[in-house]
């Protein structure tokens, strides 16, 4: 191989192998979706993207194909940093605008759902990739009209739960909140906003207060998928799965204690620890904000949208370094034959 040949190779090799860690860096790895309520991405990846069994997974399967059901835990925008309101248009609430997702968004009564009652309930959110964040929970308004497409006016204007690092409890977020009075079908909005990234995550949960009569017949109850399920679908997923359970190996991060609990008059509180410390209303931590308040440190693997850029700019260098060093190469050559 020629000495320029080399020093080209030198160059691409560094600007290619750095510019994929950049990227890798700032990739989505803190996936996750609510499982108790159980989310339509998620009941539907339980009932098997290939062949579910609900009609209204049927025909989100049909509308968005079955990889998005194996991707289930990433229903996302990168770059939320909190304008969730301005980047996710009325109707495609459930998707996040995301039209890999679009089947979720499907208005229709029949959606398989969760029995939920009014007061004190203890919610669950899959986290496959433990990260310091948010979670803001929002219920539909009386009157809502599940036959019609979503759109954030049908949201009661302030969240009915809010809490800052909840802790782990079997590779789950686990917190309590209080749910306001409702009767009939509803939905539970989740927005989980990352406070070490820009990164948020969306889930739609169809609940039913007492009986449901927003469709001719009563829907299916919705189902989480179990841990052999998650694990089963993980080679078919097209995200990374950061690791559940009580860790994340991949990340660094193990089981993860509760931060004290920031109310907002709803009484939310992360739900292993009890004793956990009330404090102001707290709205979800800009990105790049850490908590010095939780236990263990969580992953910080997502980066900040800055992140490729650097190291791209790292890249930049070598590549420069490459070409300096060809220079170099030639001048010597050239000395050479002229001796």
């Amino acid at each position: 191989m020629t000495s320029r040949r080399t020093a080209a190779v030198v160059a691409a090799t560094a600007v290619l192998a750095l510019s994929g860690v950049g990227l890798g860096a700032g990739s989505a790895v803190a996936h996750g979706s609510m499982t108790d309520p159980v989310s339509r991405v998620s009941g539907c990846y339980a009932e098997g993207p290939e062949s579910p069994k609900s009609a209204a997974c049927k025909a989100a399967v049909a509308a968005s194909g079955a990889q998005a059901f194996y991707d289930w835990n990433a229903v996302n925008i990168a770059n939320a940093a909190g304008k969730h309101r301005e980047l996710i248009p009325d109707g495609k609430l459930c998707s996040a605008g995301n039209d890999k997702y679009r089947g979720l968004d499907l208005a229709r009564a029949d959606w398989p759902a969760s029995p939920m009652t009014s007061g004190a309930h203890t919610f669950r959110y899959k986290g496959t990739a433990p990260h310091r964040g948010s979670f803001e929970l929002y219920v539909t308004k009386d009157g809502y009209d599940p036959s019609k497409p979503l759109t954030w006016a049908d949201l009661e204007a302030e969240p009915f739960a809010r809490v800052t690092d909840p802790g782990m409890e079997g590779g789950d977020y686990v917190f309590r909140g209080t749910v306001p009075n409702k009767s009939g079908r509803h939905l539970i909005y989740s927005i989980w906003q990352r406070s070490d990234s820009p990164e948020a995550f969306y889930t739609c949960s169809d609940v039913v207060f007492g009986k449901d009569s927003g469709g001719t017949a009563p829907a299916p109850t919705a189902s989480a998928p179990s841990e052999e399920q998650i694990e089963e679908g993980k080679d078919e997923s097209s995200v990374e799965h950061g690791g559940h359970g009580d860790g994340d190996a991949a990340t660094g991060a193990g089981a993860t204690a509760p931060a004290p609990s920031h109310a907002t008059g709803h009484e939310t509180q992360p739900a292993p620890s009890a004793e956990a410390s009330s404090a102001a209303p707290n709205a979800p931590a800009p990105a790049g904000a850490s908590d010095a308040g939780s236990g263990e440190v969580l992953a910080e693997t997502g980066g900040a949208a800055t992140t490729p850029y650097i190291a791209v700019g790292g890249a930049a260098v070598l590549a420069v370094g490459a070409a300096v060093l060809f220079g170099s190469t030639r001048r010597r050559r050239a000395r050479g034959l002229r001796g």
